[in-house]
């Protein structure tokens, strides 16, 4: 299950996953993988991201839920 987050936990997760911030332009920042060189979007905003918003990110960078987890988790 998908916990509720912040725009900055989401980017901080995908950070810990090995994305690099390629660009940012406005509210948005794109990332990508170095290796499997997956791309994802994550708009930066202060309120909640909706779940089905972090669902698509998730799919665009090709994690599942339980790795996505793992690294939220790490410290």
């Amino acid at each position: 299950m998908l916990p509720v987050l912040k725009a900055t936990e989401i980017i901080r997760t995908l950070l810990k996953a090995g994305f690099k911030i390629i660009r940012s332009r406005g509210s948005h920042y794109r990332f990508e993988h170095p290796v499997t060189k997956r791309r994802a979007t994550v708009s930066f905003h202060g309120g909640d991201v909706p779940k089905k918003t972090l669902c698509s990110i998730l799919n665009q960078a090709g994690l599942t839920v339980q790795e996505f987890l793992r690294y939220l988790r790490e410290k």
